[in-house]
């Protein structure tokens, strides 16, 4: 249909109405006014009613698009599945675990043989500890890999033949606190509902005063270990103070010292000294000769193997300082301290053990008899040795004019111990310069020996074969008389010997040959 030009569009006719079904009178029994009861509505193609299920918790949704069963043909697949072939309680518990709507801690699941139980036990959650602590504990469990009652019997009766450092580390590294330790024992009749950890939480609950017991365990294991690394440090200063003071050689080379260096000092301002501090020595390296070919320490440790050779001893006289130097005297008074304090701690959870009836609780009868006294022995002994090292030390400052709180243990012995390495240095280097020189001047002998007799080989040699050029016959004849007087004309020379041991055979010359032809037949 045409418009007429500049007319506005009619508006777009009304959608057309839906058909709604006439309403029927109320079913019989029905209160007038109220909706009816829902019709059973008959499914096609022998189609029934999906199944109802009711999870435990609330789960995420499936966001399908779904299919109605008026939308299915006769051949449609939906019609024909039977997915109810694949129930199973553990697929259930899975899903419920994996898929529930709501955020859960994560936690440790427990995999057996039996795929039921399996389940269950993942969806476990914890009651006590916090993921971390029972992530920790799971790790250290799966390492050592022992039941939870022979670890909790391993510690009640101190048993030292499966006992091990580790062990005993890695738990008090990783037992969770005694309150919590306190929450998992109301547990216990829950056990099984419990995940790997608070089980073994639960499990050790049962010992008492457990983390004192394990310190005291793990220093019971450590403590000869301790007692080798302090004694040894003890004495090698305590030797090194007493060798050093002691050593008659080294007093000897510390005079000679000072002399060459007053010497040297003459006219400034360090002239005329009393004294000078040990770190000197080092130094004396660095002063070098006008022609910087020696040092001021290599000058004196030759001038001591030659004229001095008693000061030559010093270096074994002083046996330990290499060792004291390695010895860090602050951690040496802390390891001491920390031992004591251990030994008190362990003296007083003994006597406050409560009593027991467990015949297995070995902790008191093995630390208190067998251990306690013998470590306080072996402390008290420790002690004392370190005393008289620290008061050797402290007259040692007062020797070599030093304050010994300023100047430590290592840098003072450090200072020794370099300065007896490059003093040993020192003599090795002058005596391969030495051997070096003895074998440079030997072979400037035989070089000027070989020529001088060159020289003569050549000079018997030309008075032999030098002729004069214009044929001065007298000369010849007074050089040939010269050699049979002086018997060189008949110097033995040795023929040459085939290898094969027969005379050589001369070949005759040209000349020869023609000299035997011309002669009459």
């Amino acid at each position: 249909m045409n418009r007429p030009a500049g007319s506005s569009p009619s508006p777009p006719p009304p959608p057309p109405r839906l058909w709604t079904p006439p309403r029927g009178p109320p079913l019989p029994g029905s209160a007038p006014g109220r909706a009816p009861p829902p019709l059973v509505v008959k499914l096609p193609y022998g189609l029934e009613a999906k199944k109802t299920y009711k999870p435990e918790v609330v789960m995420k949704r499936v966001n399908w698009s779904k299919i109605v069963p008026q939308e299915m043909g006769e051949n449609c697949f939906w019609i024909k599945v039977k997915e109810e072939k694949f129930e199973n309680p553990d697929l259930f518990a899975q899903l419920s675990l994996t898929f529930s709507s709501r955020t859960k801690a994560k936690k440790d699941l427990d995999v057996t043989d039996d795929r039921m139980s399996q389940f269950k036990k993942k969806a476990k959650e914890l009651r006590v500890l916090d993921p971390k602590t029972a992530q920790n504990l799971s790790i250290f469990l799966g390492s050592f890999r022992l039941p939870y009652e022979e670890i909790r019997d391993i510690v009640l009766q101190v048993d030292e033949e499966r006992l091990s450092e580790s062990l005993i580390q890695n738990l008090i590294k990783n037992l969770p606190e005694q309150k919590q330790l306190s929450a998992l024992a109301e547990l216990k009749g829950e056990y099984e509902e419990l995940v790997e950890s608070e089980q073994f939480g639960i499990v050790m609950s049962s010992v008492k005063l457990l983390r004192p017991r394990l310190n005291g365990i793990l220093f019971k294991l450590t403590f000869e270990e301790q007692v080798n690394n302090i004694r040894p440090d003890i004495m090698s200063v305590t030797f090194a103070c007493e060798e050093v003071k002691k050593s008659e050689s080294f007093s000897k080379l510390l005079e000679l010292v000072l002399l060459v260096g007053n010497y040297m000092n003459a006219g400034s301002r360090n002239a005329q000294t009393f004294g000078f501090n040990i770190s000197f020595l080092c130094k004396l390296r660095d002063t070098k000769s006008v022609e910087h070919n020696i040092t001021l320490l290599h000058f004196l440790a030759e001038l001591c193997q030659e004229k001095h050779p008693e000061i030559m001893s010093f270096p074994d006289e002083l046996e330990h300082v290499e060792s004291a130097s390695r010895v860090p005297a602050e951690i040496l008074s802390s390891s001491l301290s920390n031992m004591e304090k251990q030994i008190q701690r362990l003296e007083s959870d003994i006597k406050n053990f409560p009593k027991t009836d467990d015949d297995q609780d070995k902790f008191v009868e093995k630390l208190s008899i067998s251990f306690v006294k013998h470590a306080r022995e072996q402390y008290e002994k420790l002690s004392t040795m370190h005393k008289n090292m620290q008061k050797l030390y402290e007259n040692m400052g007062s020797f070599y004019a030093f304050d010994p709180h300023t100047l430590s243990v290592e840098d003072f012995f450090g200072e020794l111990a370099n300065f007896r390495t490059l003093f040993m240095d020192a003599v090795k280097e002058n005596q391969k310069k030495r051997e070096m020189e003895e074998k440079i001047k030997r072979a400037k002998l035989a070089k000027e020996k070989a020529e001088r007799e060159k020289q003569e080989r050549q000079q018997k040699k030309k008075q032999l074969i030098d002729m004069n050029k214009e044929g001065d016959e007298t000369g010849v004849m007074d050089s040939l008389m010269e050699a049979l007087q002086s018997g060189a004309a008949f110097r033995d020379r040795r023929k040459r010997t085939p290898r094969n041991g027969k005379p050589r055979r001369t070949r005759p010359s040209p000349a020869h040959e023609v000299q035997q032809q011309q002669q009459p037949q």
